[in-house]
């Protein structure tokens, strides 16, 4: 006995279709920033340590960063938030951020890539909305000596992992540098995908409990909207494999070779991405496939039945109207003779049931009649 299908929720996905990037004005001249009345403010965080000690704050004013980088080795400054500009061109003017960063910060629909600026590398990156989420946001990454600076559009992230690696002093992320910690941000919101792709595997299960249940009509449309939201994530997730090769390649300068060996890593969870991303999609195709095959074998089934019904009553009606004719036998002995005859009824009644009979013996002889 098959067991019932749970019921399906469709997996939130935002739209794959393609949506423009670029909020200023054409013609704008570079660098120029766009401000979003509706983004939330901005929320600044830092966290600076050496190998021994660590403290962690909020600040109001960007202007009170400058004591930390005099203190601390290595500062990570977050913002959340991009509704309020003066901000972003306070850090700017502090950590000497080249304008053109900037704008690509606050464009909120950069695709995933790294790009060099003198004695700082910009790094833009997407990570899940939420773990049952196909969306993705942007987090753009500011590398420099002695600190990493990182943007989200609002709040929540994915760095709470790498916020407790450094609390708790566990692993090397305290001993090592500001390039270390680069890469300890991009794996965190690597592996922020692992969740997104397993409730996906979960949602796919479902989807073919439903497919070979053949019990909701629903099912394509499911099918297609998930497979547009892969598509839609495969295209957020493809540029990464850029984004660590041109790290591993091009940054030399600014990433120590063993960083760089780290960055392999996080280059391989990319690629195993990827490759999930693209099984998955398989999986709708051969969904639907399977969907309109069993759809087909269905109507198969309701045209064969119909088929060999109305097989059976061609010869049945032709008999019926043969002697349905009323022919005057007064007139002539050959004039349907059986009208006259006591049994003339049952007789025509025997043939019908001995022709059907027939038929119905001969469909069985040749499978006809199997489900199989």
């Amino acid at each position: 006995m098959s067991a019932k299908p749970r019921h399906h929720k469709p997996h939130k996905a935002r739209s794959w279709k393609s949506k423009a990037g670029r909020r200023t004005a054409p013609g704008s001249a570079p660098g120029t920033l766009f401000h979003d009345p509706e983004a939330p403010e901005a929320q600044i965080r830092v966290m600076a340590y050496n190998g021994e000690d660590l403290t962690e704050s909020g600040v109001d004013s960007v202007d009170a960063i400058a004591a930390y980088r005099e203190k601390w080795p290595t500062v990570w400054v977050h913002v959340e938030g991009l509704g309020d500009l003066e901000p972003l061109r306070r850090l700017g003017e502090l950590f000497g951020i080249h304008q053109l960063v900037l704008e690509d910060v606050v464009n909120l629909e950069q695709r995933a890539k790294a790009e060099p600026y003198k004695d700082q590398l910009f790094v833009v990156a997407r990570a899940p909305l939420a773990a049952d989420q196909f969306g993705t946001r942007q987090v753009s990454l500011i590398l420099g000596q002695g600190f990493v600076l990182t943007f989200t559009p609002g709040p929540g992230d994915c760095f709470e992992p790498v916020r407790e690696r450094l609390r708790k002093g566990r692993g090397r992320i305290r001993g090592a540098g500001a390039d270390y910690l680069l890469y300890a941000l991009l794996d965190s919101v690597i592996d922020s995908y692992f969740p997104v792709l397993e409730s996906a595997g979960e949602s796919l299960e479902q989807l073919e409990e439903i497919v070979m249940a053949g019990q909701d009509r629903n099912a394509p449309h499911l099918i297609h909207v998930m497979k547009g939201a892969l598509l839609s994530l495969r295209r957020d997730v493809w540029p990464h494999r850029e984004l660590f090769a041109a790290l591993i390649r091009d940054a030399e300068e600014m990433i120590s070779p063993e960083t760089s060996l780290f960055l392999r890593d996080c280059q391989d969870h990319a690629v195993q991405i990827i490759e999930l991303i693209e099984t998955y999609r398989e999986v709708c195709a051969d969904l639907l496939n399977t969907h309109l095959s069993s759809v087909s074998n269905r109507m198969n089934e309701v045209m064969k039945v119909l088929t060999i019904i109305a097989t059976i009553f061609i010869p049945l009606g032709f008999i019926a109207g043969l002697y349905g004719m009323n022919f005057d036998t007064g007139i002539s002995a050959l004039n349907m003779p059986e009208l006259g005859w006591r049994y003339g009824y049952l007789f025509c009644l025997g043939i019908m049931a001995l022709v059907a009979g027939g038929l119905l013996w001969y469909f069985k002889r040749r499978g006809w009649l199997s489900r199989k």
